[in-house]
């Protein structure tokens, strides 16, 4: 009886899962608190995955894919970042580094930009002059909200930052609870 009762529970959410598909993101109008507990989700395994191209924030667990949210980049959105100072999202592999309310956007995840990876492609792009010589790599780099009202910034797909991927105030807020210093956090083009 309890193998029943499961699996009726995953074919329940299965069905609910494709039900909520919302303008190309997964389950947005479920609450992130609600997926966590029908799945019996173990925070310490969520990961993100950010994807550029697509202007998508992926929280996952293992195999589920638990939400999916919509996310902008700095204003150069399509290069990695090989500098300060050059609008563009840092591509590669990340933790968070500290994560802390912010008074202009929210909440601010700051990620471990730069990585010893983003040393060797800065590095690399001085020795063949792509970037100046007096160019420095820069920091800071998080996943934050917008300021208050701004949501259209998203909805818009305006990539406004320097380089940080910015999302609408509630998602930021939602996913903040489930980020510690463990998740793995990917940035691909």
């Amino acid at each position: 009886m309890k193998r029943l009762s499961q699996l009726f529970l995953v074919i329940f959410l299965a069905l609910l899962f494709v039900t909520c598909k919302m303008d190309g993101y997964y389950n947005y109008s479920l609450k992130l608190a609600h997926i966590m507990d029908s799945l019996n989700i173990d925070e310490s395994t969520i990961e993100i995955l950010i994807d550029k191209s697509d202007f998508k924030l992926t929280l996952q667990s293992e195999e589920h894919i638990l939400k999916e949210y919509p996310v902008v980049f700095g204003g150069n959105p399509t290069e990695d970042k090989r500098m300060e100072g050059d609008q563009c999202t840092p591509e590669g592999n990340f933790k968070m580094v500290s994560r802390y309310p912010h008074k202009s956007w929210s909440k601010f995840i700051w990620i471990n930009y730069p990585t010893s990876e983003s040393w060797k492609k800065y590095k690399k792009a001085k020795s063949e002059l792509k970037i100046p010589e007096t160019a420095t790599i820069g920091g800071e780099i998080g996943i934050h909200g917008v300021p208050e009202g701004m949501d259209h910034l998203i909805d818009l797909k305006s990539n406004w930052t320097l380089g940080c991927i910015s999302m609408k105030n509630k998602d930021v807020n939602e996913i903040y609870p489930y980020i510690s210093a463990e998740t793995k956090i990917h940035i691909r083009k």
